[in-house]
């Protein structure tokens, strides 16, 4: 299938998921994590109505830029970000989907501020406590996200999480609950009910994503095919 028909599928996928747990289809923001697919391929899923393009490595991000392949959709920027690769990233994307440190939330900030800009954020969170993934633990996002509301050149948008790659199905609905928990109270407590994206789910659980409450959704292989890794 193509990639527009690939959307298409998936728009309907994700409408019925919507519906099943009493949401409105509109609500939920479809990314296309474009990882490993070239400049063509991007153009193709904007040309048909991706909500925005995600990327996870920095190089290749920066390689996809000069050529514009983003042209005429917003771009995420949803991988790992080490701090001494920031500079590329900061006003180069429109949120910053995996922002899951203090350290690394600062070297944002000082990035943004020598750019007089204001950054947009997800907060990752490491909702199966994982020591080699990033993110804050559910504890530490409270903290995280006030030191967020001090940054003057940060605005948090909202929570991303990706649960452990090995979890079934029931433990990552529960995972995704975590998180949507956490969203409502820290929201409620300290965004006045303002945060808008709360993105979970990928190409093999983005529907269960929506179902839990997630508003936005990162979906490669489902919509650009198998990546071959070499």
């Amino acid at each position: 299938m193509s990639i527009a028909e690939n959307i298409a599928r998936i728009r309907e996928n994700m409408a019925a998921a919507a519906r099943e747990a009493g949401r409105e289809p509109g609500e939920i923001t479809l990314v296309g994590a474009s990882k490993m697919n070239d400049a063509d391929a991007c153009r193709q899923a904007i040309a048909a109505g991706i909500d925005a393009l995600g990327e996870n490595r920095v190089q290749e991000m920066v390689q996809k830029l000069e050529q514009h392949a983003y042209d005429g959709a917003p771009l995420h920027f949803i991988g790992h970000l080490q701090r001494n690769k920031v500079n590329k990233v900061v006003g180069h994307v429109a949120l910053i989907q995996s922002v899951g440190s203090a350290e690394l939330l600062e070297a944002v900030g000082k990035a943004a501020a020598a750019r007089d800009l204001v950054q947009d954020v997800l907060l990752e969170v490491n909702i199966g406590r994982e020591a080699a993934k990033s993110g804050f633990l559910p504890e530490e996002l409270f903290a995280g996200a006030e030191a967020a509301l001090e940054n003057p050149h940060v605005r948090v948008r909202g929570l991303m999480t990706i649960p452990p790659a090995d979890a079934d199905r029931d433990t990552n609905m529960r995972y995704f609950e975590q998180v949507r928990t956490l969203y409502v109270d820290i929201n409620e407590k300290l965004f006045h009910n303002e945060l808008e994206y709360l993105s979970m789910g990928m190409s093999g659980d983005y529907a269960d994503a929506i179902r839990a409450g997630a508003t936005m959704v990162r979906v490669g292989s489902a919509i650009f095919g198998a990546r071959h890794y070499s």
